[in-house]
């Protein structure tokens, strides 16, 4: 398993965790607290941002169980562990986005090909789909 830090979203939502990420662009939509974060999923999308120069947003980072059934997500989502976020980089297609983060994340990772977004996630194995 991953190293994934915990923070709470009340006291530590400001708190930057990278040169252009805060806590609180990983919190759930349902607003809970705590907030999971993958260090590595940060340092890809730092990386994704770095490659394109353009601002990354976090549309879905972490989820509680709740809000993952409510959203309709996989039972053992990433998102679960703070291993994923979907992601929209201003100015870039999806596509462009999936095409860099799979060459970025070799044969580890994963890479959802959707139509508004791209989801990445930092699990061992390597798995890639079309939503």
């Amino acid at each position: 398993m991953q190293d994934v830090n915990v923070y709470s979203l009340a006291a530590e939502g400001g708190a930057q965790l990278s040169a252009h990420f805060k806590v609180r662009e990983f919190a759930c939509k349902d607003g809970a607290d705590p907030v999971f974060v993958s260090p590595r999923l940060v340092q890809v999308l730092e990386a994704i941002r770095q490659r394109f120069g353009a601002p990354v947003t976090v549309t879905s980072g972490y989820r509680t169980p709740a809000h993952n059934a409510h959203e309709g997500g996989a039972a053992k989502s990433q998102h679960l562990y703070g291993a994923a976020a979907d992601i929209k980089v201003k100015g870039v297609s999806p596509a462009a986005v999936a095409d860099y983060a799979e060459q970025l994340l070799g044969d580890h990772g994963g890479v959802g090909r959707y139509g508004a977004f791209t989801h990445i996630d930092v699990r061992a194995d390597k798995a890639r789909w079309r939503g």
